[in-house]
This record gives structure tokens, sequence and C-alpha cells, in this order.
């Protein structure tokens, strides 16, 4: 097996690699600003400085104001802390997610449900966008809460936040957007969107992990997870990590230096998916980019992948014999690695049993360059065709 130094890697949407400016701006935190920052003396005033010019160096890159952001551990935690945070302060109301959320959500999701929440499950097209009318049905009914995943990770597919938060607003619920896949990748300007609430993760746009943010807008009350200190305005105690805060910042900054726009890693996506799908066997799933680049995460590529006489082949069986290729893929979201068969996004979009266990993600970042990429249909051709040779 080769080592993981001698492999390509293509899972951007599991995690990235820190950029070379992160570990620097980190490193250059950890001499500098190591200090608590609720401490008084010059230690952690020094610490308590880097960590709010971070919070406006975010905002103003996220398009919000500074006391809307809550940093936290992740994603994971962001996307809790916006649900059960609002519930703390809410009777037991009514909830909707759709039927392909992160697992964290669902996880939160269910938590209220036990709390004597109603949960409604918005049911998504073959695409992977939510059925406008069920929404738009669904909300009929008094609403407290909307939680839905911006960019699917497994699929790619980008839901019109726009319009659908605009359907909220009209209905007088508030709106949770897991954007951990589509923050670093495409533009955000929280103040000009209709959403509450916003939850990102630093890993995913060659930050650091253990950190993420929630965007809260001002006005919206929710209670911290964890009680303490009362740091970060009282909605997240815990002494901040000031060295991952600033790696978050700096990402975001690397990060926007390449939005709004295509850019090169589209590009590279675009040209590896036509040579992909002029393969016999090999079939796009969710939103096809071609027709519609903006409803598409930018990097990403999901495959359903058939062998000899269109059998669907074992999405886990690719990825392991594609890093004896010397390639690094995913057969879905690295959060329900633990389970196995068919995947329930892909199930949710109407495939079978055979065809969701059949899907391979590729997934693409800005150290990649075309050279990167030039084997690998090959080596996929070569990969389908030793798997379709076993019983």
């Amino acid at each position: 097996m080769p080592a993981p130094s001698a492999g390509v890697y293509l899972d951007a949407s599991a995690t990235t690699p820190p950029a070379a400016p992160v570990l620097e701006a980190m490193a250059a935190a950890q001499r500098a600003a190591w200090g608590n920052p609720s401490s008084l003396h010059g230690y952690g005033l020094a610490a308590a400085e880097l960590l709010e010019r971070s919070r406006w160096q975010c905002a103003r890159l996220l398009g919000c104001r500074p006391t809307e952001v809550v940093f936290t551990s992740g994603g994971t935690e962001a996307i809790h802390l916006a649900l059960l945070g609002v519930a703390a302060r809410r009777p037991a109301g009514r909830l909707l997610i759709s039927g392909v959320e992160h697992p964290a959500t669902e996880a939160a999701a269910a938590q209220l449900a036990r709390m004597g929440w109603q949960v409604v499950q918005l049911p998504v097209n073959r695409e992977g966008l939510v059925d406008r009318d069920a929404l738009t049905e669904a909300l009929k009914q008094p609403t407290d809460l909307v939680s839905l995943i911006w960019g699917q990770s497994e699929v790619g597919s980008l839901q019109p936040i726009a319009d659908l938060g605009q359907e909220c607003r009209r209905a007088g619920a508030l709106l949770h957007v897991d954007a951990v896949q589509v923050v670093g990748r495409c533009a955000v300007e929280f103040g000009a969107l209709p959403v509450d609430l916003l939850s990102l993760a630093a890993h995913k746009f060659q930050g650091p992990r253990g950190v993420g943010a929630l965007l809260v807008r001002d006005g919206i009350a929710l209670d911290g997870l964890l009680g303490g200190g009362g740091q970060e305005g009282g909605r997240r105690s815990g002494t901040e990590p000031v060295a991952l805060v600033a790696g978050l910042a700096r990402a975001l900054e690397l990060a926007s230096e390449h939005l709004p726009g295509p850019g090169a890693v589209q590009a590279l996506r675009d040209g590896l998916l036509r040579e992909l799908l002029a393969q016999p066997g090999l079939r796009l799933s969710g939103v096809d980019p071609f027709r519609d680049p903006l409803s598409r995460l930018p990097h990403h590529i999901s495959l359903l992948v058939c062998g000899r006489h269109g059998r669907p082949l074992s999405g886990r069986c690719l990825v392991r014999e594609l890093w004896q290729e010397g390639y690094a893929v995913s057969s879905g979201s690295a959060c329900r690695s633990s389970g196995s068969g068919a995947s329930s996004v892909l199930l949710a979009l109407g495939y079978d049993e055979a065809e969701a266990g059949s899907g391979l993600r590729i997934s693409l970042g800005p150290w990649l360059a075309a050279a990167d990429l030039a084997g690998f249909p090959m080596a996929l051709a070569r990969v389908r065709h030793r798997l379709s040779l076993k019983p």
C-alpha cells in the first residue's frame, strides 16, 4: 500500500490539507498569543486582541457583524448549538429538515424529538434538491425552525438557499443552514441571505481541524450547550483556542482570494468529469454541472459505478482499490463511514439498494494540478475491470 505522501489526495469534502500560510499563522499565534484571552494581564490581552482581530476578519469575509460570529470546535458543534440553543429558549415546537442532512443535523433533530419536538423530514428530488411543494405545504402549519444543508457532501447539490430562506421568512420560521461544504468554496454574504443561523468548519477549506463557527443573526436568542465561563458572549463557554481561530481566519482569507466566480478547481473538476463520463458504466449523481453549474459544489464529482454487464460495484471496494493505485477518494460522507451497505442519501434520491451502494466521490482542492489527475480515469478503469472479475 502506498504511503500517504505518495497518494494523490482527492477527498476534499472529507477534510483538506492545511495550507502553509495557515500553519504559519497558527505558529505565530502560539508564540505570541498563547495566553488565556480572558486574563487581564499582558499575555491575556495579547491573546484577546488576536482573537478579536480574527473575529473581525471572519466577519468581513463572511459578510456579517463580529457580534454574529460564535467560534466552536467545528461544524458538528455549530449545528448542535444552532438547533438545541434556539430550542432551549422555546417550548417544544416543530422542526423541518431535509432527507439528505448531515448526521450531525439528524442527531440534533433526534435529540429535539426526544424533548417533545415534532420533526418533519422533507423529501428531495432525484438531484438531491428539496421538494419545493413539500416545503410550501409543510410551512402552512406553524413551524418554529427549519434546518437545511446548503451543499450536500455526498452528491454535491447546492440548495437554492436564497429562495428557500425567503419562503421560511414569510412563514415566520427561523432557518439554520449547514454551510460546512459551502464556505470557502462559494461566496457567502451572510448579511444578504434570508438565513438566521449558519454553521461552518475550517478544515473543509484548508484550515485546521477542531475549529469552526456558528453565525447567529443579531437578535436571535439561543442558549449555550455548556455552562462555564460565559465566553463567546455567553453562547459558548470554554477558553477560546486562539491559534486555531487565527488559522480559521487565515484560511478564509486565502479562500476568498479565489471567490466569487468559477476558478481553477472548477476547471479541473469539469475536465476530469468529462473524461470520466466518457467511460461506459459511470453515471453522475446530483445536479449536472454542465447544465446548471450554480447548483453544484464547484469541486465535487459523485458517480454511480457499474462493472461488466451493468452490475453496480461496491463503492467501498472501489475506494480501497483506488488507494492501491495511489488515489485517495471516498464512497460518500466520511461522517457516515462507520456503517455499511447502501448510502441513505442515495436512497433518499430514489436509487435502489444496489445503486446506492455503488457511489464514488471525488472532491478536489487548490493543491492539485492537471498533471495530478491525468492518470485517474485509467486507474478507475483498471479498478473497475479487476472488481468486475470477482464473483
